[in-house]
């Protein structure tokens, strides 16, 4: 096997130095058409093929970017938005950079609401690409931060993206993701799909595409387990538009920022569970951290915590199944997210005691804590 062969699979990429074929007329036109990426046998059981696709070559590094794009894109063809309107959504943050981003591109203001206790840099991110953020209590959960973007857009007539809501969420799953699944894996057997769902647009619109063309392949929903909302078999109460009108009962705390809100979102519900759901598969906080370390340090791959879960379910999924199984997980954006939560919790800034010792390996420029530094060696 060539050096190409051994980088490229089975050639059906293109070689470096091909490009891309043409310039995009702006950054919303390359979103899509992320990677699928093998995972080697470090990870993956023998006898089985796993993979990933790594939704954070998406510009704004997320899944989150074709669902922003998609919702303006329809409120646009349905005349909702005209130049000058402000755009206004709930989040947990990808959907808040995501949504960010076509507003800045598009010439929109954007006011983006976020529960206080996920991460200070999407935040800073939102800010940077030129939204407002509302920042709400802990306390209030998702439907606090749902509730007050409602109120914003009934007090100023700003436009509301309903990301939870909206059928334009998973359709745009539907002719992209979907096939880009189904067509990456053409002439190759595929045997599992595994998601997760923060709003179920995924889960819905690629499952619905990728069941119609593979209508043997099985799919793996997963949900935290501290937070089974599906799990309890418990409906969410809702309001006529949809939304949410109360907090889940089952819902609790998890480190999985991104994923299950405290309410079943309506793109969820709306999907053909039946048809499309074959195991709904619990994930433990725990396990979703450490997986998505694992894949950092063993494969390359920096994903978050929700990809950390997902590829936990595929990897579990992959040691139950039979030889010759493939299975591939979503990896639902960057583990660059993260820096200020659980998962980037055991990396120190500083030098650690065996990165101390490479350095005092040779005598220059050293910067060992309590000495003074060191430049040339006398």
């Amino acid at each position: 096997m060539g050096l190409m062969d051994a980088l490229f699979g089975n050639g059906s990429v293109p070689e470096r130095g091909a490009g891309r074929g043409g310039v995009y007329a702006n950054v919303t036109m390359t979103v899509g058409n992320t990677p699928v990426v093998k995972i080697s046998e470090k990870l993956a059981p023998a006898g089985r093929e796993v993979y990933a696709k790594c939704e954070y070559f998406n510009p704004l590094s997320s899944v989150k970017d074709r669902l922003a794009l998609a919702i303006i894109e329809d409120a646009e063809e349905k005349g909702l938005l005209k130049p000058g309107d402000t755009v206004v959504e709930a989040t947990s943050g990808n959907t808040g950079i995501a949504v960010a981003m076509v507003c800045a591109q598009r010439g929109y203001d954007c006011v983006i609401c976020m529960a206080e206790q996920f991460s200070v840099e999407r935040r800073k991110l939102m800010r940077m690409l030129g939204a407002k953020v509302i920042v709400t209590p802990k306390a209030g959960k998702g439907t606090g931060m749902v509730r007050k973007a409602e109120e914003l857009c009934a007090k100023h007539g700003w436009f509301l993206c309903h990301q939870f809501e909206t059928e334009a969420n998973w359709k745009f799953h539907e002719v992209t993701t979907g096939p880009e699944i189904v067509n990456d894996f053409s002439g190759k057997k595929l045997t599992h799909w595994v998601t997760g769902y923060g709003t179920g647009g995924t889960f819905h619109g690629a499952g619905k595409a990728i069941k119609e063309a593979l209508p043997d392949i099985k799919i793996v929903l997963a949900e935290p387990a501290a937070a089974g909302l599906l799990a309890s078999g418990v409906p969410t109460e809702r309001n006529a538009d949809g939304s949410p009108a109360v907090s889940h009962p089952a819902f609790a705390a998890h480190p999985i920022q991104g994923w299950t809100p405290d309410f079943i979102p309506k793109v969820l519900e709306d999907a053909p569970m039946d048809h499309l759901m074959d195991e709904l598969f619990p994930i433990p906080g725990d396990k979703a951290i450490e997986t998505a370390s694992l894949l950092a340090s063993k494969e390359g791959l920096l994903t978050g915590i929700s990809g950390g879960g997902t590829m936990y379910a595929a990897l579990e999924t992959a040691k139950n199944a039979p030889k010759g199984s493939v299975i591939l997980a979503m990896l639902p954006d960057t583990g660059e997210r993260y820096l200020s939560t659980p998962l980037f919790a055991p990396i120190e800034a500083d030098m650690n005691e065996a990165e101390l010792e490479i350095a005092k390996s040779t005598p220059s420029f050293l910067l060992i804590p309590g000495e003074e530094p060191v430049l040339q060696a006398a």
